[in-house]
């Protein structure tokens, strides 16, 4: 039952990171129908970006976890604007090549500028872990809990309670129409991308110090994130929030009762058990929003 119990802790640490992963990716494909294969490289930039701030130039950890943030979004609306704006009008396949190419010159990029061996993210968090019961989790931990729920949180009231969340949920339902009604739909498209591009930086900016921080590192992000899009069904906030936990739970407990080494496998056996019964997703809802 301890076991269990820390099991169990851990997936929501992680489910955390898994949840902005998904949210940013189910915005990006919801609004703008658009498959964006650079999302890992995204959150692969937040954690060198926070290696760099921490590292590099001695920033404050907690400052420079909001300038990864700050720069991911930047990012992400640059590569709107150069990339995906010439792109408006082509068909899917086309579109999908120039972000494959994107992907691959990020990567060359951050391999060329970083190197080929990991880096470690330093933190001013204490080394020894909280003990609650059976339970030990590290500060550090706790943090990234703590700050993936919020930035879930500010989301969700920014596409439920803002005037720029109702153009954007405009948009999903009816491009043509919302942009009859006054709606900048390239402005909403930028805006989606680089909201979507800054939570992937957010989480990469966070499992950085948990972990290391690679080149390769935003191939598996990217996968997962997929995965719970498909898990939680395509449009729904909520969806890729719950779904995120749900992978993370599954992998975290079939690594500690099945083995390690099926760790990933076990989060895709899952989604192609739930897939066989339900195609849509678990949240998905009929009838096109985003929500």
């Amino acid at each position: 039952m301890d076991q269990l119990i820390q099991h169990i802790a851990n997936a929501l640490i992680l489910g955390g990171t898994y949840a902005l992963l998904g949210i940013g990716l189910t915005l990006i494909l919801g609004i703008m129908k658009v498959v964006n294969f650079t999302h890992g490289e995204l959150y692969a930039f937040g954690g060198f970006m926070a290696y760099y701030f921490v590292s590099s130039l001695g920033w404050n950890f907690f400052l420079a976890m909001g300038m990864a943030i700050m720069l991911g979004i930047l990012l992400g609306a640059l590569i709107e604007r150069v990339f995906l704006r010439r792109m408006r009008s082509a068909d899917i396949d086309s579109t999908m090549v120039v972000m494959i190419g994107c992907w691959i010159a990020m990567q060359n990029i951050a391999l060329l500028v970083w190197g080929g061996v990991a880096k470690s993210v330093p933190t001013p968090f204490p080394t020894e872990p909280l003990v609650i019961g059976p339970v030990s989790i590290s500060w550090l931990r706790l943090f990234v809990l703590a700050a993936a729920l919020l930035l879930i949180l500010a989301t969700y009231v920014l596409i439920h309670r803002s005037p720029l969340g109702k153009a954007m949920r405009a948009t999903f339902q009816d491009r043509d129409t919302a942009s009859l009604m006054g709606v900048n739909i390239n402005a909403i498209y930028t805006a989606t991308f680089a909201l979507g591009s800054g939570l992937a930086a957010a989480a990469g900016a966070l499992l950085g110090p948990v972990f290391v921080v690679t080149t390769t590192m935003g191939n598996t992000a990217a996968l997962k994130a997929f995965a719970i899009v498909i898990l939680g069904g395509l449009g729904s906030i909520q969806g890729a929030a719950i779904g995120g936990f749900i992978l993370a739970f599954a992998e975290e407990l079939g690594s500690g009762y099945v083995s390690s080494g099926y760790r990933d496998a076990m989060g895709f056996i899952l989604i192609i058990l739930v897939l066989m019964f339900k195609p849509t997703g678990l949240f998905y809802v009929r009838g096109e929003r985003i929500g």
